[in-house]
């Protein structure tokens, strides 16, 4: 086979839903030893066509070829056999089984009955050996950091020999350091000679890590770009089909009293050890603080206890002037907190329910969706026509379940629901994670416009650009201590990077 025959094509590639052309005659090359850079904005059909290319839905035209020859892919099983594996953004792996026995899961080896687990374990250390992941055969899942666990599902796709690699978002969930390690790891495949199809909203590192890229945009293919010759404001412009705003214009702004107060405050976490040691700031109105931190120190246990999911051992939280340590989320909430958490299918969405249904989680009680304990089904409607196009949420079909939508368009709801009633405290966790450029310039101009009126605004994220970006002081988290507060004028990389690795 030549470098001039893909070792993956797809030809007129179009898949339908009801109400929705998710894909209209795509065709796009993969060549050995390449990584293929796939954009596109939230809803503009990158995970549809990936999983049609997987085995977990059927094109209703068109059609996929392998080394040049066509192939019938009707599940995943039939992807595995030709060498196609695809590590998900939302990984799909059970947390009380070792990664061993996860590996092995639909590809047991046996004899007369027995696993032979010793085989998988073996195979599985010398992939994480000859690729470098350095990962241990034995550990629970529930154990691993999430950079980790996305390796157990790189080595699940090499365990059953694929040299076809699907990454959708792979660095949606990673620090800045696990995305590098990520990014050690593609180099050393492909030099081994595996193929990747990368999806990513990160144009940084779409630019740093892809060979070629091929741009979605409502379904269809709009463009092709050479990583070498592009920018990053090209690429945006492309993909959104307008020139978008890459930096955040933000404007010096008064700030008013203080909405939260946190004094001496100590959380625990799952085992029962502190992961929020003795933390103590205060936010006011009209202003933005960021709290940066490698993932990890302690930042998801403090907005749990901010947000009444999780309650401290000791220290107090005040919000405009209401002891609200021991308050349980609903009470935090009619005190006009809004939360997006980092979880946002754990924490921010009942999956089964309609994206209607979810637009009012927090509200559905009160008028004008109901009314003497009887919930008006044409004010749920409306106020999710409303949203759904204010948004821009796709499909915007408001009786859809909302664990049907893309990652990006779940956290739209989310955004949605949150910035859309009257708040004196916004706690946003991770608020632009998995979103596309056009995505993240819309909802930077709500956090700011919400810091303009007046409210109080918390923004925890691992993108430390965002954090720089946005913030007009910025908190640094490291060992569930908080070791400084800066205000942005003496908050640059080089300072906040020292701070979060514990140096003064």
């Amino acid at each position: 086979m030549t470098q001039d025959v893909p070792v993956l094509e797809v030809r007129g590639i179009t898949k339908r839903f009801p109400g929705v052309l998710a894909n209209d005659n795509i065709n796009l090359k993969l060549y050995k030893g390449h990584v293929l850079g796939l954009l596109g904005e939230n809803g503009a059909g990158k995970s549809t066509l990936m999983n049609m290319i997987y085995g977990l839905y059927k094109p209703d035209e068109g059609e996929i070829l392998v080394n040049g020859q066509p192939i019938t892919i009707n599940e995943p099983s039939d992807a595995i056999r030709n060498g196609i594996g695809m590590v998900h953004q939302h990984f799909q792996l059970v947390d009380v089984l070792t990664v061993t026995e996860n590996v092995m899961l639909g590809n047991e080896s046996d004899t007369l009955g027995f696993l032979k687990k010793s085989i998988a374990r073996r195979r599985i250390v010398e992939i994480s050996k000859e690729y470098n992941l350095d990962v241990d055969p034995d550990a629970l899942i529930r154990d691993l950091p999430v950079g980790i666990q996305q390796r157990v599902e790189i080595i699940k796709a090499l365990y059953r020999n694929a040299d076809i690699l699907i990454l959708d978002e792979p660095t949606a969930v990673l620090t800045p350091q696990e995305a590098v390690g990520l990014f050690k790891i593609m180099r050393l495949l492909t030099e081994r000679g595996v193929s990747i199809i990368f999806i990513s909203h990160k144009l940084k590192e779409i630019l740093e890590i892809c060979d070629d890229v091929v741009v979605l945009r409502r379904g269809r293919v709009v463009g092709e770009a050479d990583p070498k010759t592009s920018t990053t404001q090209s690429l945006a412009s492309l993909m959104v089909g307008r020139d978008v705003i890459l930096e955040v214009e933000k404007k010096p702004h008064d700030t008013g009293d203080v909405v939260l107060c946190v004094e001496d405050l100590t959380v625990l976490n799952e085992r029962g050890i502190p992961a929020v040691k003795h933390v103590s700031f205060e936010v006011y109105a009209g202003e933005i603080l960021g709290v940066a931190g490698v993932q990890g120190n302690g930042q998801t246990e403090l907005v749990e206890a901010l947000t009444g999911l999780r309650h401290a051992i000791s220290g107090r939280v005040l919000l405009a002037g209401h002891d609200v340590t021991t308050a349980n989320p609903r009470a935090i909430t009619q005190l006009g907190t809004a939360h997006v958490p980092e979880d946002r299918q754990k924490l921010g969405l009942v999956g089964p329910f309609s994206v209607m249904q979810n637009l009012v989680l927090n509200t559905y009680f009160q008028p004008p969706f109901a009314h003497h304990g009887v919930i008006d089904d044409d004010a749920l409607a409306a106020n999710a026509a409303q949203l759904v196009q204010q948004y821009d949420v796709r499909p915007p079909i408001i009786n859809n379940p909302v664990q049907g939508l893309s990652g990006g368009n779940q956290q739209k709801v989310i955004i949605a629901r949150e910035f859309s009633r009257p708040i004196r405290l916004l706690i946003a966790s991770q608020p632009t994670r998995g979103l596309d450029v056009g995505s993240i310039e819309y909802i930077h101009r709500q956090l700011i416009r919400m810091r303009d009126e007046g409210v109080a605004v918390i923004v925890v994220s691992a993108e430390l650009d965002e954090i720089l970006s946005l913030s007009d002081r910025v908190a640094v988290m490291f060992d569930g201590r908080l070791i400084d507060i800066l205000p942005i004028a003496e908050a640059d990389r080089n300072t906040v990077g020292l701070r979060m690795a514990g140096q003064l």
